[in-house]
């Protein structure tokens, strides 16, 4: 019996992936089945299902620190001379302290006056997408999965990266810009937390009922899109965001949710 009173009924290394250990509980207590694993197996990724893990039919992902290595606005405020002021309202408004709303807009307001020309130079030079981002989304794809990139960053940057990862729609933000400069405004209404699920919500209609869905996120806004998925997966995730979620990588690189939900490496595309 595993600590917490959890029963395990079988622990086997799939077959196909010697790296993945499939635990099966006849009990249904995932708070303190995860809170064993983590007491025995310490840094590990994991996924906590009711079911055998199916390939989903709609993948929704948050882009920075998630898809790619860098926070697109934290960069941006190096070239305005900001990047340790920025970077700390970022850090704050992850971890769920401060409103993201509020928190953007105060952290957009200091780009005023930066050249869109420091957008470009920065996605040349210092936006990179996270080991194995490309090879899960061209995958699920490849399986018929619906790719979605939500982000609370700005179409500058999810545009691109969209369009290099592979994935098929995004939503994002949008910075006001007159004569080649950045207002230190916005465009529209802001990407937060209620419209990541309210997106996820959105795609899963149109798939169809009984649809599976997949979110992958590292911060306290993708929570409610993290909490809704079938599969809620926190990549390397900060506490509040890989309590929240039903699964967790905290070892390896994006291909790691593939091996969660059972899909071959022989089906990956590289």
């Amino acid at each position: 019996m595993a600590e917490g009173g959890v029963r395990i009924a079988d622990a086997t290394m799939l077959d196909f992936c010697g790296q993945t250990m499939q635990i099966d509980s006849p009990d249904d207590n995932a708070d303190v089945l995860r809170a064993a694993l983590d007491a025995h197996f310490g840094t590990t990724d994991g996924l906590v299902a009711a079911d055998e893990p199916v390939v989903p039919k709609v993948f929704i992902s948050d882009m920075d620190s998630t898809m790619i290595g860098q926070e697109c606005i934290d960069e941006l405020g190096d070239f305005a001379g900001l990047k340790e002021r920025i970077a700390d309202i970022t850090e704050r408004a992850m971890q769920g302290e401060l409103d993201f709303e509020q928190a953007l807009r105060e952290r957009v307001g200091l780009l005023k006056g930066l050249s869109t020309s420091a957008i470009d130079e920065c996605l040349a030079t210092r936006i990179r997408p996270m080991p194995g981002a490309k090879v899960l989304v061209e995958t699920l794809k490849k399986l018929g999965c619906r790719t979605v990139l939500v982000t609370g960053g700005f179409h500058h940057f999810a545009d691109p990266v969209a369009e290099m990862l592979g994935f098929e729609h995004v939503v994002g933000n949008r910075l006001e810009v007159a004569d080649g400069k950045l207002t230190g405004g916005l465009v529209g209404g802001i990407v937060d937390s209620s419209v990541k699920k309210a997106t996820l919500l959105a795609e899963l209609e149109a798939a169809g009922e009984g649809v599976t869905s997949l979110a992958t996120g590292d911060g306290a806004n993708d929570i409610p899109m993290l909490e809704t998925a079938t599969y809620g997966i926190a990549y390397h995730a900060k506490p509040k965001a890989r309590a929240a979620s039903n699964g967790w990588i905290d070892r390896g690189d994006l291909t790691s949710v593939l091996r969660l939900l059972g899909i071959p490496e022989k089906d990956w595309v590289r």
